[in-house]
């Protein structure tokens, strides 16, 4: 059967799609980062590991009540306008289930948490029926493709609650004054989107079409479990701190955790989420092989050079951003930045594994992986206090890493060598940024050059005509090509 032809009008639609969704990630995730900061250094160490450790269990409560379910009725409703109402009645009916089943869940882990924070977890959870009722909305302008609308709601949302919550904090309101505003904006949020999609002639049929809700929840069902489990790793090391530390350990935690994450979402993420589609076209050839092996190289690459930055350091970079009182965050980061640096080589086999259709092996490796970060947490937090959580995660991940990397298909023969010589340069770089940092931090830093000029000679030439090809496809990468010439050609 011929494929129908992309016309003029639907690249249009979608490259403003895609574009609208790309800027609104890009200044929500920066001014966010910002605000993390700004919050950090306003609330103190130890309020600001009350606000980390009520986020973990936010985000678990978060994750429950959507379960997964924007991903089917996207899709869903996408194919078949007509049935828009009876996903939404349905979706509504679930998820205020789901919400009040999270609310009673989150409530009941803060249980060994201290006085104060089992009350923010209460009234931060609050949000989790606010917020979903706004998602519902925010799902079905999706699958309409209103992607310039929901995305200038959403960074209004943040600029909002950004702008009100610095307010509340300098009228000296506090923690009470940043969930209070959380609240009301979350509401203003939900009314516009629900006053945008009420617009277009979409409302709630009643009642609940079994035809629909059933198949909908069956095919979210794992979906949910994975996703559930993906966050309940993430966050436990939050969690696990507040429940057996105290809140300043928590608090020099989050800042430490707000870095890496970051980290992972500048490096990797992005890139990641702009490639998989031209992974996914690639797939099972030998082209998708080689793009796994040498995107993993790349990204172990730039994986190495910030952990040595960060650990040799990582003083000089937490004070800045945080303030003299974060000074114990420091050793945190030197140990977590590793967390980051493995999870950015474990995410490329992640997507590898997704577009090969192994999700049963990758789910299966982030449930153990999860089951044995909470033993080792829970033994090491014992003795070694929040070191031993986040020895804990960077040891499990590395786990999780030789378990993908092992059933990937690499040319270990040829990889082995490389990495020999890799842990040479690291080595040399290692010893060499150390000596420049004790004349001054910054020029320690500057000495990463040393280290870039080492990983660059490990290249070989189809990874330079690769690299080539990557940076002339990113935004601005014509520019570049117009100053670095290669025999390739660019497709």
């Amino acid at each position: 059967m011929a494929q129908a032809a992309l016309t003029g009008a639907e690249a249009r639609r979608a490259a403003r799609n895609a574009g609208a969704i790309a800027a609104a990630r890009v200044i929500s995730s920066g001014v966010l980062f910002i605000w993390q900061l700004i919050l950090g250094r306003t609330l103190g160490v130890a309020e600001f590991g009350i606000y980390g450790a009520v986020n973990a269990l936010f985000s678990i409560g978060a994750t429950v009540t959507s379960f997964s379910l924007s991903l089917i009725i996207i899709r869903d409703v996408a194919r078949r306008p007509d049935t828009a109402g009876r996903y939404l009645s349905a979706a509504l009916v679930f998820q205020t289930i789901l919400a009040l089943i999270a609310y009673a869940g989150i409530n009941l882990l803060a249980t060994n948490y201290d006085e104060a924070a089992r009350a923010y977890v209460a009234i931060a959870g609050i949000s989790l029926f606010i917020d979903m009722v706004g998602n519902l909305a925010y799902d079905q302008l999706l699958a309409q493709e209103r992607m310039v609308t929901t995305s200038a709601v959403e960074v209004g949302h943040i600029a909002a609650r950004i702008g009100l919550a610095g307010a509340a904090l300098i009228a000296g309101w506090g923690l009470l004054g940043v969930y209070a505003v959380t609240l009301l904006t979350g509401i203003g949020r939900s009314a516009v989107l629900w006053w945008s999609l009420r617009r277009t002639g979409v409302h709630p049929v009643w009642r609940v079409d079994p035809t629909i809700a059933r198949p909908m929840l069956i095919n979210a069902a794992p979906l949910a479990l994975s996703a559930l489990v993906n966050i309940s790793y993430a966050q436990a090391d939050r969690i696990l701190s507040a429940t057996f530390l105290t809140n300043k350990d928590t608090g020099d935690l989050n800042a430490a955790f707000v870095i890496i994450v970051g980290v992972i979402e500048i490096l990797n993420t992005t890139i990641l989420v702009a490639l998989y589609p031209m992974m996914s076209r690639a797939g099972g050839s030998n082209l998708f092989h080689f793009m796994v092996e040498k995107l993993a190289f790349f990204t172990l690459l730039i994986g190495m050079g910030v952990g040595l930055v960060f650990t040799l350091f990582a003083d000089a970079i937490i004070v800045p951003l945080f303030g003299i009182n974060y000074i114990e965050t420091a050793a945190i980061l030197r140990v977590l930045i590793w967390y980051a640096s493995i999870t950015m080589v474990f995410n490329v086999f992640a997507n590898a594994m997704m577009v090969e259709n192994r999700q049963r092996y990758l789910s299966a490796v982030h449930i153990v992986g999860f089951v044995l970060k909470l033993i080792v947490s829970f033994l090491l937090i014992q003795q070694y206090g929040v070191i031993g959580v986040v020895t804990a995660s960077v040891s499990i991940e590395c786990v999780k890493l030789i378990a993908l990397a092992a059933v990937t298909r690499l040319a270990w023969g040829h990889i082995a060598p490389r990495l020999l010589r890799l842990a040479l340069i690291v080595a040399i770089s290692a010893a060499a940024m150390w000596a420049l940092g004790q004349l001054h931090p910054l020029i320690g830093m500057a000495g990463a050059l040393i280290y870039a000029g080492g990983a660059l000679l490990l290249l070989a030439p189809d990874e330079w005509d690769l690299l080539y090809r990557l940076v002339a496809a990113a935004p601005g990468g014509s520019l570049i090509t117009r100053v670095w010439r290669r025999e390739v050609t660019i497709s």
